[in-house]
């Protein structure tokens, strides 16, 4: 049995707006009336905390450049590492620690690659969980038995040729729980590579989106539209994943379809966003690229706002 949570497509701000009022960082021009603040109540279930390991399967075919573009972006979620200039991915990361439970440090565990598809290119929701389940960790071992670590998110990636149930229709990512061999339950995640499929409903505000304003894209801090659109769903996985693992966490809304950490800020990058503009960001002079935050080994991320529960506001580094 596992239960999942949806990273909705993140160009349909304009959509969110109208579904959910209170994700919106501004009234709607035509409403009478200002909408309530977006509150993200805890539901005092168990929620991830401390040390928490981050196990990769990469599925189907991912370049050596696309691959460390992700890795760095993990690695610079730590907080432990001496923090690059600010903003910074570790500054944003570290909103999640005044969540309860908090601090919380990311690490990357191990990687694992299944360039061939051993599942074929299209996927349904019990596929992923089976290859989250052959990612996932273990802490120790007691009375001759692996105890599972309860502390490690298996997150699966997808290539931009491999399809996935619901993927650009209603989801760009997904994370959820199922239990190991009746056992414990453990935290797993997903994230497709849009460039081919949807660029301009999962990859936006780096490719002119598909429905609302035609407002002109926003040059990809890392060149690589697909896999910058993907640290961003990325980005709201993990936030999801360790506020609200067990549908117990942090969430507005239903549990069957929460508005978690980052996606109660759908379409939020920057002061002054509205939908269909991501609000004002960081420009490289020389380049040209977009960014608003800043890593390891120089890289450059764009990422989507998160709710601060110290203000119960959507947080932006700029």
């Amino acid at each position: 049995m596992s239960t999942l949570s949806t990273i909705f497509l993140s160009s349909l701000f304009i959509i969110a707006a109208v579904i959910h009022p209170s994700s919106a960082t501004i009234p709607r021009k035509l409403a009478l009336v200002q909408t309530p603040p977006t509150v993200l109540k805890y539901h005092k279930g168990s929620l991830l905390n401390g040390n928490i390991t981050v196990n990769l399967l990469w599925y189907g075919r991912f370049s050596p450049i696309q691959k460390t573009i992700i890795t760095d972006f993990l690695e610079s979620l730590n907080a432990h590492l001496p923090l690059p200039p600010q903003p910074s991915a570790a500054s944003w990361w570290q909103t999640t620690g005044k969540y309860k439970g908090g601090p919380r440090s990311i690490r990357l565990g191990k990687q694992i690659v299944d360039a061939k598809c051993s599942l074929g290119k299209s996927l349904k929701d019990s596929q992923l969980v089976s290859l989250a389940s052959k990612a996932k960790g273990f802490k120790s071992i007691s009375n001759g038995k692996a105890v599972g670590d309860a502390n490690v998110i298996s997150l699966v990636l997808t290539s931009s040729d491999v399809t996935v149930t619901g993927f650009c229709m209603n989801r760009c990512g997904t994370h959820g729980t199922t239990r190991v061999n009746k056992g414990h339950n453990f935290a797993y995640g997903w994230v497709g590579n849009s460039a081919t499929q949807c660029p301009g409903q999962c990859a936006w505000p780096f490719f002119q989106p598909d429905f609302g304003p035609k407002t002109p894209p926003l040059a990809a801090p890392n060149g690589d539209v697909g896999v910058d659109g993907m640290v961003i769903n990325i980005a709201a996985v993990l936030a999801g994943t360790v506020t609200n693992p067990f549908d117990g966490g942090y969430f507005q809304g239903p549990a069957s379809a929460p508005l978690e950490a980052v996606t109660a800020c759908t379409g939020i990058f920057g002061s002054g966003a509205y939908p269909g503009y991501p609000g004002t960001v960081l420009v490289d002079k020389k380049t040209g690229v977009s960014y608003n935050a800043q890593g390891v080994k120089g890289r450059r991320y764009l990422l989507p706002a998160m709710w601060d529960p110290s203000s119960s506001t959507c947080r932006t580094l700029v």
